[in-house]
């Protein structure tokens, strides 16, 4: 695949993968990308899973078409995208490798070597001539790993953005870009806000046309609207107007609330309420939407002096990467001694600007008359 006249396009899909980084569902498999820019001297951007390794090495070859690389270009260490870079000097042992000093570092933990004698160790804003093609690097430390960098190309005005941009999901299936690269963001990469936000600063002062990620799809048109989302998940802004029910219940009555609480916000008119049964849903999806709207209502049984399992690894999913600026409902479920609400509070303690809308719901086993008219009243307040 050409992506201009000098940049193709050599990376993989896979669909024998179950679970990204052992954890992220991904039924619709995974790419892994992979770049070439030939030029007078020619630069390979990145490798792939180690698992694809001859299939890379063969399309590389077929693309150099005899010619020899003279750059390797390794922006994050991640074993998805460096796995194969023995191989590839093996394969071709006069090219010299360009990192990062802390990707050296990493790769050596990796792979037991370093190219001390093969190498060039960049920095913030060297830049590397290719011929037509002059290179810029730019660091990325902790977007999502300390290591990393991205790279502009000023000829075709490429952006080489490594896991920045990516998301789930193999090149061969079409998906709506913005749901799974949500699910990416809010995973792997949501912790680091601020990291992000300084990454897009640098980055808006290029001139960028395409941007070629390390996961999905290469992005040439209405960029406008992929940093704009970036840029409103990095400052943990509100993507979508809209409330998002999360919620454990044992014996249905829990359960019962949230069904009546939803039917509730929709007579309030209430633009898009999202129900989440943190028992049977992909946690990841639930994240995402925690992440995506305004409002956020924890629905949970007091369990065992505390909450329910679910709810609290919910709710440590959240913190750890520094979920601020919505309104929390709450409602809880106790038969003797219910302190879920005041465990959730609690978790949510070190978080910033979050707004409690009262009024907190507290159910005693079922649903009461009160209970109703109280979820009511919560609606109303959570509408407004």
């Amino acid at each position: 695949m050409d992506i201009t006249k000098d940049i193709i396009y050599i990376g993989v899909n896979d669909h024998d993968l179950d679970l990204f980084e052992g954890q992220y569902d991904v039924p619709n498999g995974m790419a892994y990308n992979s770049y070439v820019i030939l030029d007078e001297k020619i630069a390979v951007f990145d490798t792939v899973d180690r698992r694809f390794g001859k299939e890379w090495l063969d399309k590389l070859a077929a693309t150099l078409d005899g010619k020899t690389p003279d750059y390797l270009i390794v922006q994050h260490m991640e074993p998805d995208h460096s796995a194969n870079i023995v191989a590839f000097m093996e394969t071709y042992p006069n090219t010299t490798v360009v990192a990062t000093d802390r990707a050296f570092v990493i790769m050596k933990q990796f792979f037991g070597k370093d190219y001390a004698e093969r190498r060039i160790v960049v920095k913030e804003k060297d830049t590397l001539s290719l011929g037509k093609h002059t290179l810029t690097f730019l660091t990325a430390p902790m977007v999502h790993w300390p290591e990393v960098m991205v790279t502009y190309d000023a000829c075709d005005r490429v952006l080489f953005s490594a896991d920045g941009f990516g998301k789930f999901g193999a090149l061969d299936v079409e998906e709506d870009w913005a749901c799974e690269a949500r699910r990416y963001y809010f995973g792997i990469v949501g912790k680091y806000g601020a990291q992000v936000q300084k990454l897009l600063g640098a980055a808006s002062a290029l001139d960028i046309a395409i941007i070629c990620p390390l996961h999905g799809p290469v992005l040439k048109e209405n960029l406008g609207y992929y940093l704009g989302l970036y840029n409103t998940w990095s400052s943990y802004g509100v993507e979508s107007e809209g409330v998002v029910i999360a919620y454990t219940s044992v014996y249905g009555n829990t359960k019962k609330a949230v069904e009546t609480l939803a039917e509730e916000l929709k007579a309030a008119g209430c633009p898009k309420v999202t129900v989440n049964d943190l028992a049977r849903c992909d946690m990841a999806e639930a994240v995402e939407d925690a992440f995506r709207y305004g409002t956020l209502v924890l629905a949970t049984t007091t369990y065992n002096g505390d909450i329910f399992p679910f709810m609290r690894e919910f709710l440590h999913e959240l913190t750890e990467r520094g979920y601020k600026n919505r309104r929390i409902g709450i409602i809880e479920n106790g038969s003797w001694a219910p302190t879920a609400a005041k465990r959730i509070k609690a978790l949510l303690e070190g978080s910033k600007d979050l707004t409690l809308v009262e009024p907190v719901v507290t159910l005693r086993s079922a649903m009461s008359e009160a209970n109703g008219e109280e979820l009511k009243a919560l609606a109303q307040e959570l509408c407004r």
